[in-house]
């Protein structure tokens, strides 16, 4: 799908903040200045996130108390791995855990710096340039291994 602007990435990233639910990982994956992090702001919004997320770019790892949109409480985590220099660093920052969140819900930047350490179920956005204000989007769903995405 062709998304244009800030607004529409940002409005679709309330589309799929609305249709997550506890233990779904969120993987974001583009080049710098795609949209990511615009993305993850607007699922943040539809995860009622106070304020405005950013992205930890430098401490790795931010967690924001919020809720499904059917009210139930859970933290969102967001990570963005830009600046991670070994996929052998994960391990300091609870890694394992977080791409199992279990009641909570993950949001991943920069996914391909993680190597083979990905989750074994998880949601991909691929986002690329299509122009100035222009971005191609595709998701897709990767099962956990039991044929349910």
């Amino acid at each position: 799908m062709l998304i244009r602007g800030a607004d529409e990435m940002r409005g679709l990233g309330r589309k799929i903040g609305r249709d997550l639910v506890m233990g779904d990982v969120v993987l974001l994956h583009g080049d710098l200045g795609a949209g990511k992090t615009t993305l993850a702001k607007g699922i943040a919004e539809s995860l009622s996130v106070d304020g405005d997320a950013q992205s930890p770019t430098f401490t790795l790892v931010a967690d924001y108390p919020a809720h499904l949109v059917d009210g139930t409480p859970m933290t969102l985590h967001h990570l963005d791995l830009y600046r991670l220099d070994d996929p052998d660093q994960l391990d300091n920052i609870g890694w394992e855990e977080l791409i199992d969140p279990g009641d909570d819900v993950t949001i991943v930047e920069w996914p391909e710096r993680a190597g083979d350490w990905l989750p074994d179920r998880y949601l991909l956005v691929t986002i690329g340039y299509r122009g100035a204000d222009c971005r191609e989007v595709s998701i897709s769903g990767v099962p956990n291994g039991r044929g349910e995405p």
